[in-house]
Order: structure tokens, then C-alpha cells, then sequence
């Protein structure tokens, strides 16, 4: 497999000139975008069926919406790569990733096929699951597992499908179109990370270190990456944007349909739609992170992903801590707006921790300063990996 991704810089003058000429947005990128909205809206739709009604089927409407998205990128990524292979000159392979020998393509389509094979893949095997071993205990079941990947596959190969589009541009040339189509695939693309994190991402959690450590780890090492991904300024806000409202939609919209328990036991009886979590206030700390890189531009890049990671800590506790006061024990709380009153039919409704903080779920004193210690250490190093990630996807030009 050929793994020079981006255009040398030794690549011919002539050649060059051609690859800045593109200046449309191909149709399987459309496609790529559009499968990652239905990744993520049949993914939350899944979780809010499981907390309404439990038991599902193989066609379940949500894992229809998200077997929707596997096809839709699969099919136009793959003729993509099958026009470009047998219907494109030398100098259109040229500008290809070739692997196999045999096919060319862009490596954003050759993500999103790989993602879709495995989708589909874990579809039925899924199916075989439950029949075997009956109703999951946690989000990442060996099936849900090769899912996820898949999933994730697939929305990073839109991002990356994006970045390499816009790279293709010449200075004089509008990107407010790319600049969309970035924010929605790289904002998509987070709202899967917290989801498939979120049992340790949760309104319960976030009095405790463990929530900013796991918070650390995955969204300075994102945001970053996005940050510096793509020549566009407010990239990691008008990502955590999107994710924002994306949360925000289906919260509000999916309690507005019916929806009844149809396995045992019942404990909370209810008639609609459960909602999913109330998204994290990302959006805060992201702006910091865009802030700084705007104001430390000059400065080396130890200073500026240090600067960045510790301020997404910084303001990631002060704004989580309080606000998930608010979340977890508030009764303005208990809102449609807020999703407050959310709960699981198998679970108690009066459960006595279910607007307050179990004692275990908050640190305290040393044990919380230390704990917070740990999650500058991680956010570093995070952020560190994530500015070398957003430096590779920064070049990808195939």
C-alpha cells in the first residue's frame, strides 16, 4: 500500500497547479458528512430505545437509520475508488492513494469503505449476540465494539475527506463551504467520542476527578487536532458547536414521540421517549483552546499545546463542576429543556440518589486536587498527541 498521503514536495510544478485547480466538492464527500449525521442520530436514537422500550430487533429503526449511513458511504466511497481505478488517467491515479496494486482512491473514500464493512459486519454478528447471551450490560459489547469502530471509521474518513478537499483550493478561492462541511464532520465526529464515553461522562460523575480525567484525555487531544487541522479560525468552537447542537436537538425532540417498556421488569412506568444526557459544555473551553492558538501563534509549539491543554482544563472544571451541581440536584433542572427527568424504565423512580450525589461520586480536599493534578498531566500529553495528529491531517491533500 502507497503511504505518502499528501503531495510531496518535490511534486511536479504542472501537477500542482492542476490539484489547485479543484475547487468542487465531490459528491461521495456529501455523502460521507450526510452517512456521519446518520451514524449519530441512530447511535443516540439506539441508547434513548434501550432507557424507553429495551428490546429491539436487527431492523430497529435506529439501527436502520445507522445501517443507512454505513450503505450510503460505503456505496458512494466505493465508486469513488472504482471510477478513479479503471476510469481515471495517470495523473488522476497520481493524485491517489493506491492499494492492492489495483485501486485508487482518496484515503477519505478507503476509510469509509473499511467502516462500513465492519458496520455491517457487526450487525448480524450483534443479532447473534443477544440471541446467545440476551440484553448487553455496557456500551461496548465485542459487537457494539467492531460497531464503534466502524462507526468512527467512517466519520473520520468524512473529516478526512474534507481537510484533503479544502487543501485543494487556491488562496483566492471561497472555503466558506468547506468551512461547514469541516465544522459538521469534525463536530460529529466528537458527539460519537462522548457518546461511547459517556457512562464515565455522566450529570452523576462530575463531581469526581475521574470525569475531567476521562474528559482530558479524549477532548484536548480532539479539539487540538481540529484546532490545527484545518486553516480555519474557531475550529475547535464551531466544532463543539455542532456537537452542542446536536445533543441538543434530539434531547428535545425525541421525548416528543411515544414510547412504552416492552420487557421486564417495569419499575418506571412512562409514555414517551427517554432523553440522552444534556451535552457537556465543551463549547467553553474549546473557545479558550481557539483563543490561545490565535494569540500564541508566533510562539514554539510546546507553549502554545501546553498553554491550550491546561486552559481546557482549566475551564472545563470550573464550568462542569457547577453546572453539573445544577444538573444533578437542581429542580429548574427537571425541564424538558434540560432533560432533568430522564430516566430508565427498569430503574427505581425513587431511587434516593437520583437528584443528588452519591457520596463515592465526590472528591474532595486532597483527593480531588490530586486527581485534578493527574488530569493536567493527561491533558498535556493529550494535547501534545493531538497537535502531531492535526499536523498529519493538516498535509493530507489524497
Amino acid at each position: 500500500m502507497e503511504t505518502n498521503l499528501y503531495l510531496p514536495a518535490d511534486y511536479p510544478a504542472e501537477k500542482t497547479a492542476t490539484v489547485n485547480t479543484v475547487s468542487t466538492v465531490q459528491p461521495y464527500v456529501y455523502a460521507c458528512v450526510f452517512s456521519s449525521l446518520c451514524i449519530v442520530t441512530g447511535l443516540i436514537w439506539d441508547i434513548s430505545w434501550h432507557m424507553s422500550i429495551g428490546r429491539d430487533g436487527l431492523f430497529a429503526p435506529p439501527h436502520l437509520v445507522i445501517y443507512i449511513g454505513a450503505v450510503v458511504s460505503g456505496l458512494f466511497s466505493g465508486f469513488q475508488v472504482l471510477k478513479t481505478s479503471f476510469f481515471s488517467n495517470p495523473e488522476e491515479k497520481a493524485k491517489a492513494v493506491n492499494f492492492w496494486g489495483i485501486f485508487y482512491g482518496s484515503l477519505g473514500a478507503l476509510f469509509c469503505i473499511w467502516g462500513a464493512i465492519a458496520m455491517l459486519t457487526s450487525a448480524p454478528f450483534d443479532d447473534w449476540w443477544h440471541n446467545t447471551y440476551g440484553l448487553d450490560v455496557t456500551i461496548l459489547s465485542p459487537p457494539h465494539t467492531l460497531l464503534a469502530v466502524g462507526m468512527m471509521m467512517i466519520q473520520f474518513g468524512a473529516l478526512i475527506a474534507v481537510i484533503a478537499s479544502a487543501n485543494h483550493l487556491r488562496e483566492n478561492q471561497s472555503k466558506t463551504l468547506h468551512n461547514w462541511l469541516f465544522a459538521l464532520a469534525a463536530g460529529l465526529l466528537l458527539t460519537t467520542f462522548f457518546t461511547l464515553f459517556s457512562e464515565y461522562l455522566g450529570k452523576h460523575r462530575m463531581h469526581k476527578a475521574l470525569f475531567y480525567q476521562i474528559g482530558c484525555l479524549l477532548f484536548p487531544l480532539y479539539l487540538i487536532a481540529v484546532a490545527r487541522a484545518f486553516k480555519m479560525k474557531w475550529a475547535a468552537t464551531a466544532t463543539a458547536a455542532v456537537y452542542t447542537l446536536q445533543l441538543l436537538l434530539l434531547l428535545w425532540i425525541l421525548p416528543l414521540f411515544p414510547a412504552s417498556p416492552r420487557l421486564g421488569p417495569v419499575l418506571n412506568h412512562i409514555s414517551h421517549y427517554q432523553a440522552f444526557d444534556f451535552p457537556l459544555l465543551i463549547i467553553f473551553p474549546a473557545m479558550m483552546v481557539d483563543w490561545l492558538f490565535l494569540q500564541l501563534h508566533t510562539k514554539k509549539v510546546w507553549v502554545k499545546t501546553v498553554s491550550a491543554a491546561l486552559a481546557f482544563l482549566a475551564v472545563f472544571f470550573v464550568v462542569q463542576w457547577f453546572f453539573g451541581t445544577f444538573l444533578h440536584t437542581s429542580v429548574l433542572a427537571r425541564s424538558w429543556f434540560f432533560g432533568g427527568t430522564s430516566w430508565y424504565f427498569g430503574s427505581d423512580p425513587n431511587y434516593p440518589y437520583r437528584y443528588s450525589f452519591r457520596p463515592e461520586n465526590v472528591d474532595t480536599g486532597f483527593t480531588l486536587i490530586k486527581g485534578l493534578m493527574i488530569a493536567a498531566v493527561i491533558a498535556t500529553i493529550s494535547g501534545s498527541i493531538g497537535y502531531k495528529w492535526g499536523n498529519w491531517m493538516r498535509k493530507v491533500q489524497r
